[in-house]
C-alpha cells in the first residue's frame, strides 16, 4: 500500500537573529539542505519552538518554505496555541501560503476530557482548509490523546495520520496499528531512539529532531527499514542514537533545543539564538558542542569517503 504522507519529516528548527526575527535567509538554507536528502520540514513544532513563534513570522516561515522547497517536499506546518479562532485563521493562512498539512498539538492550558479532544480535532477539521495530522507529544501538553480517540479521529475524511512522541511502546504498535491497513492515515513516530523499530512494525515515517543535524542518515534509515535490511536500519539508528547524546544528554528539552542550533552552525545553516523563553548557552559550553559536532563530520565525510 502506498501512502501519500510517509518518509523522513524533520521537525526544523526556527532560525532567528540576535534580535529574535525570523532569519528567512537560514530558512531557505535549512529546506534547500533537506531537499537535497529527500526529507520534508515539519514547522513549528516542538523542536522549532512552535509556542514562541510570532503569528507575523509563522506566517513568513511557511510563505519561506514553500518557495525554498519549490515542490520538492511536503510543508508540514505546526499549529499551536490555545485560542481556537486564532488557531483557525493561522491555519487558513498557512493554507493558503502553500503548507500542505497542518499539523495540530492540543491545546494545553486546560485539562481536557477525551471528548472534548476528540470535539477539538474535529471541529479543526471541519474547518481548515488543508488535510489535519494529529500530533500527540505529552511531554510539553501534559496531556496523552488516547488511543481509542485517534481512533475515531481516523475516520474524518480531512484527518490524514498522527505524529506521536509518547514514550511508550505498547502505545506505538496500538496506533500503527489502526494505520497499518488504512490507505488514508498514516503514522509517524516522533520517538527518534525508536525509528528503526517503529519502522519495523509498520510505521509510515519518522520524525527525527536530529535530522536537522544529519538528514541523510535518517533517510537511509528509512529507506533501509522499508527495504527490509534491519543491518543497515540498526546501525543507522545506533550511529543517530550517539548523535543526540551531543546536545540531549544533560540538559533540558529547551536546552538541547539551543545546542541542536548550534550544531547546525557548524554546517553553517543557522546561528544558535533563540526566542524567548529560551537563550543561549554558556560560551564554553557552545564551544565544546561545535567541537564534538565538527569530529562527527569529520569522521562521517571519512567513512564515506573510504566507502
Amino acid at each position: 500500500m502506498i501512502k501519500k504522507y510517509k518518509g523522513v519529516v524533520v521537525p526544523m528548527v526556527t532560525p532567528v537573529t540576535a534580535d529574535g526575527h525570523l532569519d528567512t535567509v537560514s530558512v531557505k538554507r535549512i529546506i534547500q539542505f533537506f531537499a537535497r536528502h529527500g526529507v520534508a520540514p515539519l514547522l513549528m513544532g516542538t523542536t522549532g519552538e512552535g509556542n514562541s513563534v510570532s503569528r507575523d513570522d509563522g506566517l513568513l516561515l511557511v510563505k519561506t518554505a514553500v518557495k525554498a522547497a519549490e515542490g520538492k517536499v511536503f510543508i508540514y506546518a505546526g499549529l499551536t496555541g490555545n485560542c481556537f479562532a486564532e488557531q483557525l485563521r493561522q491555519a487558513e493562512a498557512y493554507a493558503q501560503a502553500g503548507a500542505d498539512v497542518i499539523v495540530a498539538t492540543l491545546p494545553s492550558y486546560y485539562a481536557l476530557t477525551e471528548k472534548q479532544m476528540a470535539d477539538y480535532y474535529m471541529s479543526l477539521a471541519d474547518h481548515i482548509q488543508r488535510p489535519l495530522m494529529l500530533y500527540n507529544i505529552l511531554a510539553t501538553t501534559h496531556m496523552s490523546i488516547p488511543v481509542e480517540v485517534i481512533r475515531t479521529l481516523a475516520d474524518h475524511p480531512h484527518i490524514v495520520g498522527l505524529k506521536d512522541s509518547e514514550r511508550d511502546l505498547d502505545r506505538m504498535a496500538a496506533c500503527i496499528a489502526i494505520s497499518r491497513d488504512r490507505p488514508d492515515f498514516s503514522y509517524f513516530c516522533g520517538w527518534a531512539a525508536q525509528s528503526a523499530h517503529a519502522l519495523k512494525l509498520g510505521a509510515d515515517g519518522i520524525v527525527p529532531s536530529t535530522g536537522n543535524f544529519v538528514p541523510k542518515m535518517f533517510q537511509t534509515l528509512y529507506e533501509a527499514a522499508v527495504a527490509g535490511n534491519d543491518e543497515v536500519a540498526e546501525r543507522m539508528q545506533k550511529e543517530t542514537n550517539e548523535i543526540a547524546t551531543i546536545y540531549q544528554k544533560g540538559r533540558t528539552l529547551g536546552e538541547s533545543l539551543t545546542a541542536l542550533k548550534v550544531m547546525m552552525q557548524v554546517r553553517g545553516l543557522c546561528e544558535p539564538w533563540m526566542l524567548m523563553p529560551l537563550s543561549r548557552l554558556a560560551e564554553e559550553e557552545e564551544r565544546m558542542i561545535r567541537e564534538k559536532a565538527a569530529d562527527h563530520i569529520i569522521i562521517k565525510e571519512l567513512g564515506d569517503a573510504l566507502d
